[in-house]
């Protein structure tokens, strides 16, 4: 039986793993120089001119550079007019705030100034209502007072729309459960006319001469808002004023709120009641009448030791 010879060692080394990817080796290790050295000498063998890969990538290079230094230019623009535009707000925030608090000042001088007038208006009052100058501060709200009387407390209804439409119409009251400047109005004038001697809204003292007004959806007592709920402490004998109130139109009135829109109500009988003194007085035309002396024309007047009201 004959044998195989046995298989002789040549040296070489064994093949390598990768031998089965020569194209994808070629590319590797020769990349795109070969095939521009290629096309080289075929274009000078042409008589045409070689390629320039060089002036490509240069010129893509100094496109790189270029958006590079608009953006760098950019950026720096940005970081020098940054502390400028910063100190401009500062300024501006400064000036805000001194003009607040010059109105702060002005708002502290106005009420400094109309404190000051309410006391000479009241001291007018004691000197020339003589030995009734007390009444007569009493009735015109021009000193503060306390006694027993009545508190009622008058609210919204519940989940009432605070930006609801316009002021509620005399009949048939179209809009929302939020109390409005007339139905204040109707409740102040129905505690006056059931014999309270003196009546407050939210500590704002009522005098003859208080206006309760609206602007948009606030009231409004004497061009001061007020915030809901509406607390009046009216002075007067109280189980008596309260019973005489909810019979009264007015008192019947506000019951038909509170029934058909929810408008929430209570009243009580308190056994003592501080109430401020009004603000101010703006009277113009009445003047204390002093014995023998004519009445001016077209002004109210009031006789020496008589109260008025």
């Amino acid at each position: 039986m004959s044998q195989q010879p046995p298989v002789r060692s040549t040296g070489s080394p064994p093949p390598r793993p990768d031998a089965s990817m020569s194209l994808l080796n070629n590319v590797i290790d020769h990349a795109l120089d070969d095939g521009y050295a290629e096309a080289t000498a075929r274009r000078r063998a042409e008589g045409g001119p070689a390629p320039r890969p060089l002036r490509a990538k240069l010129g893509l290079a100094a496109g790189l550079v270029l958006a590079a230094a608009v953006v760098t230019v950019g950026a720096a623009e940005a970081r020098v007019s940054a502390p400028v535009v910063a100190k401009e707000r500062q300024e501006l925030i400064g000036r805000i705030d001194d003009e607040n608090a010059a109105a702060d000042g002005l708002e502290a001088d106005v009420e400094r100034i109309r404190a000051e007038v309410a006391a000479r208006q009241r001291a007018a009052l004691q000197e020339h209502g003589g030995d009734q100058g007390e009444l007569v501060a009493l009735l015109s709200g021009a000193t503060p007072v306390h006694g027993p009387g009545v508190k009622l407390v008058v609210d919204d209804a519940k989940g009432s729309d605070s930006g609801g439409g316009g002021p509620r119409e005399s009949a048939g009251f179209s809009d929302t459960g939020r109390v409005r400047d007339r139905d204040m109005q109707r409740v102040v004038n129905g505690l006056w006319q059931s014999g309270a001697e003196a009546v407050s809204i939210n500590g704002q003292r009522l005098t003859a001469l208080s206006a309760i007004r609206a602007a948009g959806d606030a009231v409004l007592v004497d061009n001061r808002p007020l915030v809901p709920p509406y607390t009046v402490l009216a002075l007067g004998d109280g189980p008596r004023l309260r019973t005489t109130f909810q019979d009264s139109a007015d008192g019947q009135y506000l019951h038909a709120l509170v029934e058909n829109f929810g408008i929430r109500s209570d009243i009580s009988v308190q056994g003592d009641l501080s109430l401020p003194a009004a603000p101010s007085l703006n009277v113009r035309t009445a003047e204390p009448r002093r014995t023998g002396a004519a009445t001016p024309s077209g002004g109210a007047t009031a006789d020496k030791g008589k109260g008025t009201s």
